[in-house]
C-alpha cells in the first residue's frame, strides 16, 4: 500500500508539472525575432564583462595558433594511391580537402594536391559552407557524394563530386538540405533516406524511409527499399564491401541503442537473427557481433562487451559456432576494432588506458596474440585500406604527450613514426595520476588528474573537473592542447572523471547510468568534486566543472542538486528542459537514454533531476556561464535559453549567456570562432575560481 500511495503521489507531482505553463516557449523559436533580440543582448552582457580581463586577447590568439598550426598532424584517409586530409589554417578557415601520396606524406612537409578548396566555394556561392565529410565509391573511387552544412548545422546538401576530376558533377546526385543518410550501391545507383516529404521523417528529425535512387531519374521516382516506423530513432542502407565480399545492408534503428540488420540480396530481405542491441560488421566470410548485454547462444551464455566472430554462411544456416575474439572483465573493455587483409586489431581499454591484441584468421581458424604498446595513455587503431593489405593506421596520446601517428602493420610489433604533433603548452613540472573516489552506493569510480608533481595540498588551487557521462562514450587520456595552454601552464589543476553511463568499462557502466538509474552519473561526479576536496587538491570556491550536450546536463545537475561543492560552472550546448527534451530537434532519440518525459512513471525519475524545473530563488549558486550556437540542430538552443530566462526571473544574478550564431552542435564553424569561444570559458573560469 505504502508504495502504491508514493507511486500515486509522484505521479500527481508529474502531472502537475506536465500542466504547468511555461512561460519562456518563445525562446524555443531559434530564428524568431525576439528571441534574437534576446540572444543579441545576452551577448552583448557576457563578452562585454568577459573580454574586458587583460589576458583575454592573448590567451584567444593563442589557442587559434595552436588551432591554426602547420605542425598539427593532417590525419588522412587512403583512398586507392592518395592519403585524403581534410585541412583548416589562418589561410584556410573553412578549410581544404587535399589529397598526397603515401611517400610524400611520409615528408615533414609533403606536397598537397587541392580537391575542393571551400574557402572559394563558399564565397562564389555566397554561403557559409561547413565541410561535413564525403562518402566515396570503393573500390575505384571514382566518385563521391560530398556534405556540406549551412553554418555547422547536422542538416546538410549533398552533391555529387568526380575525384579525378576534382569537379562537382552538374547533373548528378544532389540532394537538398536535410538530415540525409546516402550510400553507394554502384556507380549509378544509392541508398537514400532524405526529407521526401510528409511522414518520411521519424519524431527524432532523420529518415524513416530507404529508398534505391538510380541515377538520371527523379528522386520522387526512388523505389521503396525499406521503411520504418515514427518512432524510430532512424532508418538507412550502405554496402560492406572488402577485397572478395559485397553485401547490403539495411539498419532499422528503433532506439538509439538498439537496431535490426538485414541482408538485402536480390531484392530480398533476410533478417540477420543478432540481438536487437548488437551491432555487426564483416571480416572476408566471418560476421563479428559485439554485444551490448548477455547472448545465450550455441549452448553457452556469451557477456555483455563481448566481440565474438562466426561464418556467416553458417550463422545464416542456423550454425551458432563463435570464436570468442575478447571478453570483459571487471575493469576492461573493448573500446574499438579494426579489420586488416587477415587480421582483426583490438583497441582494449584496461583500467581506462590502452593496451593491443590482435586476431589472425587463416583456413578458418583465429590465433590471438598481444601487440607491444606503450603502456599509459590511449591508443587509437583504424583500417588503412578495406582490408586490401595488413597495415593501419596507430595513434597513440596521453595528457601530456601530443598525438603521435605511426604505420603499423598487423602481425608485427614493428610500426613506423609518420607524424607527432608538437607540443603546444609547457609541460615541465607537470605530472598524471589516476585515482578513485567512491560514490554514494559504494562504487569505485576512476579519474585522471593532471598536477604540477610538487604541488602542494592546501586546498588553493584553482581546479577544473570535466566530465560527460552518457552514451556509452568514454574519456580517455588525450592530448588538451588549448587546456594545457590556457589552464596547466597558468598553474590550474586539470581533472577528466571517468562516471558511469560512458563506455570505459564496457556497456555494463552505461547501463548503470540509464533512465531511472541516472542519478549514478551524478553521484559519481559529485564524488570525484568531493574527493578532490578531501585530499585538499582545492576547495569549493576553487573547484570549476565544465561540460557539453550531455555534459552540460551534467553541468545543470550539479549546478542545482550541489551549488555547495563548485565556484564556476561552464554548461555548453546543454540539455536542460528535461521535460520537453523529446519534443525538440533530435531528442526523440534519446529516450533510450533518459527515457519518455511523456510517461508519467518515467517523467517521476526524470523530474528528479531535470535542471530546468529544479532551478529555485534564494540559493546561492556558483557562477555559471551557458554557451550555445543558433546553428545547433541536434540540441535545441532554447534548453540553454530559456534556463537563463527562468534563472534571471528568479533573481539570480551569477549567469551569463553565449550563443555563437554558426557552429552547429560543435559550437563553433571554424578556428576563429572556436578560439573565441575557448577563450570566453577559460578567462570565465580563471576569473570566478581567482586565478592565482
Amino acid at each position: 500500500m505504502k508504495k502504491t500511495l508514493v507511486t500515486l503521489a509522484l505521479a500527481g507531482t508529474a502531472a502537475a508539472a506536465v500542466d504547468a505553463p511555461d512561460p519562456y516557449l518563445w525562446l524555443e523559436d531559434v530564428a524568431g525575432a525576439r528571441a534574437l533580440e534576446w540572444v543579441a543582448a545576452h551577448n552583448a552582457a557576457s563578452t562585454g564583462m568577459i573580454t574586458r580581463d587583460p589576458g583575454f586577447e592573448t590567451m584567444r590568439a593563442q589557442i587559434r595558433a595552436i588551432l591554426d598550426s602547420g605542425e598539427r598532424i593532417p590525419y588522412v584517409t587512403r583512398m586507392g594511391a592518395y592519403y585524403y586530409n581534410f585541412w583548416r589554417d589562418a589561410e584556410h578557415p573553412r578549410g581544404l580537402w587535399r589529397r598526397t601520396s603515401p611517400a610524400q606524406y611520409r615528408n615533414s612537409a609533403p606536397e598537397w594536391e587541392t580537391v575542393l578548396d571551400l574557402d572559394a566555394l563558399a564565397k562564389e556561392e555566397n554561403e557559409n559552407w561547413v565541410w561535413k565529410g564525403q562518402q566515396c565509391r570503393y573500390p575505384d573511387w571514382d566518385r563521391c557524394l560530398i556534405s556540406l552544412s549551412r553554418g555547422g548545422a547536422d542538416a546538410v546538401v549533398v552533391r555529387e563530386f568526380d575525384l579525378p576530376g576534382k569537379s562537382f558533377v552538374s547533373d548528378g546526385f544532389q540532394l537538398p538540405e536535410a538530415k540525409s543518410d546516402v550510400h553507394w550501391v554502384d556507380r549509378d545507383a544509392i541508398f537514400v533516406g532524405t526529407d521526401f516529404g510528409p511522414g518520411s521523417l521519424t519524431d527524432s528529425g532523420y529518415p524513416r524511409e530507404v529508398r534505391l535512387w538510380r541515377r538520371a531519374t527523379p528522386l520522387a521516382s526512388a523505389a521503396a527499399v525499406f521503411a520504418g516506423t515514427r518512432s524510430d530513432v532512424a532508418v538507412g542502407g550502405y554496402v560492406s564491401q572488402s577485397p572478395g565480399y559485397r553485401r547490403e545492408i539495411i539498419l532499422r534503428s528503433p532506439s538509439f541503442f538498439s537496431g535490426e540488420y538485414w541482408l538485402r540480396q536480390g531484392g530480398k530481405l533476410e533478417r540477420i537473427a543478432v540481438p536487437d542491441d548488437a551491432r555487426i560488421e564483416f571480416f572476408g566470410p566471418q560476421l563479428l557481433v559485439q554485444l551490448r548485454s548477455d547472448w545465450p547462444a550455441g549452448g553457452r551464455i556469451f557477456k555483455a562487451g563481448s566481440l565474438l566472430a562466426t561464418d556467416f554462411d553458417g550463422f545464416r544456416a542456423g550454425r551458432r559456432n563463435f570464436q570468442v575474439l575478447f571478453e570483459p572483465t571487471e575493469r576492461t573493455a573493448l573500446d574499438a576494432f579494426a579489420s586488416t587483409r587477415t587480421h582483426v586489431v583490438l583497441s582494449i581499454l584496461d583500467q581506462v588506458k590502452g593496451r593491443l591484441a590482435e586476431w589472425r584468421f587463416d583456413a578458418g581458424a583465429w590465433t590471438r596474440r598481444d601487440i607491444a604498446a606503450p603502456a599509459f595513455g590511449s591508443l587509437g587503431i583504424s583500417a588503412l585500406d578495406h582490408g586490401e593489405t595488413d597495415e593501419y593506421f596507430l595513434t597513440h596520446v596521453d595528457f601530456l604527450t601530443p598525438d603521435s601517428l605511426y604505420l603499423a602493420t598487423a602481425g608485427t610489433d614493428a610500426r613506423e613514426r609518420l607524424k607527432q604533433r608538437p607540443a603546444f603548452f609547457d609541460a615541465r613540472g607537470l605530472a598524471i595520476e589516476q585515482l578513485e573516489a567512491v560514490s554514494r552506493d559504494g562504487t569505485r569510480v576512476p579519474y585522471f588528474i593532471v598536477k604540477r608533481r610538487d604541488l602542494v595540498a592546501d586546498g588553493s588551487h584553482p581546479t577544473l573537473l570535466y566530465g560527460y557521462g552518457g552514451f556509452e562514450v568514454s574519456l580517455t587520456p588525450s592530448y588538451p592542447a588549448a587546456a594545457g595552454k590556457a589552464w596547466l601552464e597558468r598553474g590550474g589543476v586539470y581533472v577528466v572523471a571517468n562516471i558511469r553511463g560512458g563506455g570505459e568499462f564496457g556497456p555494463r557502466w552505461h547501463a548503470a547510468a540509464l533512465k531511472e538509474k541516472r542519478q549514478n552519473a551524478y553521484d559519481d561526479f559529485v564524488a570525484v568534486a568531493q574527493d578532490l576536496i578531501a585530499r585538499r587538491i582545492t576547495r569549493p570556491s576553487r573547484l570549476g566543472i565544465k561540460g557539453g550536450s550531455n555534459g552540460g546536463l551534467l553541468m545543470g545537475v550539479m549546478f542545482t542538486q550541489h551549488p555547495e561543492l563548485f565556484g564556476a560552472v561552464v554548461c555548453q550546448v546543454p540539455l536542460l528542459d528535461m521535460r520537453r527534451y523529446n519534443q525538440l530537434l533530435a531528442g526523440a532519440s534519446w529516450m533510450g537514454e533518459y527515457g519518455d518525459p511523456d510517461d508519467a512513471d518515467q517523467w517521476a525519475y526524470i523530474r528528479r533531476y531535470s535542471p530546468y524545473q529544479n532551478v529555485r530563488s534564494g540559493i546561492a549558486y556558483p557562477k555559471i556561464l551557458f554557451t550555445t550556437s543558433t546553428r545547433d540542430d541536434r540540441v535545441h538552443p532554447g534548453h540553454a535559453r530559456k534556463m537563463v530566462a527562468r534563472m534571471e526571473a528568479l533573481g539570480v544574478k551569477t549567469v551569463w549567456y553565449y550563443e555563437n550564431t554558426e557552429g552547429g552542435h560543435a559550437g563553433a564553424a571554424d578556428n576563429r570562432q572556436a578560439a573565441f569561444m575557448n577563450a570566453l570559458e577559460y578567462t570565465f573560469l580563471w576569473d570566478m575560481l581567482g586565478g592565482m
